[in-house]
């Protein structure tokens, strides 16, 4: 029997994915409607598909509950709670990486930066140091099918507007919106889109891109006598070490 190379999840069921025993270990996790308490096990990276939710940080004053409306995304290390009636999404926690607090969107309608087959893509949540996760928008345009291709990790996703199929050696999958689905690692798949193309919202667990002890923006704009700090590595800090 072939091994699952794709999991579909829908929102309408709670649902929880454990992935703790792989290279990159996480928690994947849907709500719908529910509290959903966020543990301190990591840094959890969330996507609001409907209703208006609400993001308590910690377990403290009220002054650190934020709302999030459809379309938000967040970034949250250490404990929290998500509620909200009427609100459904996803949340990733990647277990043992300590990321930075953020909020942002809702999404843009396109992505700023050129991705295969005429998609675009964002970046969400940029890695804070190279090799850390982040979180991406993938628009796809109508009526393409991608160039089957791999990743040398998992990929989780949200679909948030459009249609379309996910393809695999083993299947071909629909796609609507509120649908999330899990893609494992060096498996060869492409997306299909039909005439109102497709944005999702993606989840990465590592990067090749990211800034580093020795080369970020801040130390390659210390100029010493008219020369980047980065190349003058006798003064750096103990911890770029």
């Amino acid at each position: 029997m072939p091994r699952m190379t794709l999991k579909l999840f829908s929102l309408q069921t709670p649902v929880l994915e454990d992935l703790r025993q792989d290279e990159y270990p996480i928690l994947l996790r849907t709500w719908r409607g529910e509290p959903l308490p966020l543990n301190d096990a990591g840094t959890h990276f969330g996507f609001v598909f409907q209703g208006q939710a609400y993001l308590q940080r910690g377990e403290s004053s009220p002054d650190c509950r934020y709302p999030l409306q459809a379309g938000m995304f967040f970034g949250l290390p250490g404990s929290g709670t998500l509620s909200g009636e009427n609100s459904s999404g996803l949340v990733i926690t990647c277990l043992y990486h300590r990321g930075l607090f953020s909020l942002g969107g809702p999404i843009e309608a396109a992505g700023r930066l050129a991705y295969i087959n005429g998609g675009t893509n964002s970046v969400l949540i940029a890695p804070p140091m190279l090799g850390d996760p982040c979180l991406h928008g993938m628009y796809l345009p109508p009526n393409i099918q991608q160039t089957l291709h791999t990743h040398p990790s998992y990929r989780i996703g949200i679909v948030v507007e459009g249609s379309g199929n996910v393809e695999t050696p083993q299947a071909v999958t629909a796609l609507q919106p509120g649908d999330s689905f899990l893609i494992t690692a060096n498996e060869v798949h492409r997306f299909c889109t039909g005439n109102d193309g497709l944005t999702a919202v993606m989840f990465h667990p590592d990067s090749d891109v990211g800034f580093t002890h020795r080369d970020n923006p801040m130390l390659r704009r210390t100029l010493v006598d008219g020369v980047s700090a980065v190349y003058l590595p006798q003064i750096h800090s103990p911890t770029a070490e």
